[in-house]
């Protein structure tokens, strides 16, 4: 299926995956970076940003969503990409890596190695969020328009949120209150393990200050992918945001061609 996306660079193939409920831009601190080495291609999920819903009865999970891409990147004639998620992008990029379809993998605080404890908290926070951006948007400029209204909107999702530029705030809290695919997704991960072994190689990289999906679950990440987990100082959830040179280098590091 057909869906937005934003296209830079020149090189080997690299597919962007956002989070639950965010959306592509969320990457833009980081697509020059990025383009300086690969073809970089950020995309909506389907039913998320600016991407159409899936078909009429399917539903809404990791599968049906990393297939919709995987579908997508082939009418782009792109085989065997490099792929780089956060969050449950970052799942979805590790389930990619599992069934091979990938020629590397990234993964930035990827969902999925929570305790059930853990796993409830991040959904009661997500829908939370979702609120707060229903109701910001209702208001009209809402939170993003004074540094204070930043720090509250973004402090669980990055370490430094009264540096994320209003424009982003306003253009995430969008995404947030229009994604048609949220509800679902989020339905669909009442508890999602982490994706069988990886079949290609891929880095699984956590922020240290991350406040949706706390590092400790990195200790569970790098037992599941029998090796180190990189750990990003001053980085909260969405790290393209608190230091795009640093995710730039993560990620260039693990697609080395």
């Amino acid at each position: 299926m057909e869906l937005a996306y934003d296209r830079c660079g020149s090189g080997s193939p690299l597919v962007l995956l956002h989070g639950l409920g965010h959306h592509r831009r969320g990457w833009l601190p980081v697509l020059d970076l990025l383009a300086e080495r690969h073809d970089v291609i950020a995309v909506d999920f389907p039913g998320f940003g600016e991407s159409p819903p899936l078909p009429a009865g399917l539903p809404y999970n990791a599968e049906t969503l990393g297939a919709a891409v995987e579908e997508f990147w082939g009418l782009l004639g792109v085989k065997d990409p490099h792929v780089a998620g956060n969050s449950f992008g970052g799942y979805v990029a590790l389930d990619l890596a599992a069934r091979g379809v990938v020629s590397t993998a990234v993964a930035l605080s990827p969902a999925g190695f929570w305790s059930r404890s853990e796993h409830l908290y991040a959904r009661t926070v997500l829908k939370l969020l979702r609120t707060s951006a229903q109701m910001a948007c209702r208001g009209g400029a809402g939170l993003a328009s004074t540094r204070q209204g930043r720090m509250m909107a973004m402090g669980l999702l990055t370490a430094r949120p009264s540096q994320v530029p209003g424009t982003a705030v306003r253009e995430a809290a969008e995404a947030l209150r229009g994604s048609a695919g949220f509800a679902g997704t989020l339905d669909s991960c009442v508890w999602m393990a982490p994706p069988p072994p990886p079949k290609v190689p891929i880095t699984i990289a956590w922020g240290q200050r991350d406040r949706l999906l706390p590092r400790r679950q990195a200790v569970r990440a790098a037992r599941w992918a029998q090796e180190r987990v990189v750990l990003m100082s001053g980085c909260g959830h969405l790290p393209m945001s608190d230091d795009p040179a640093l995710v730039a280098r993560v990620i260039l590091e693990n697609s080395r061609d």
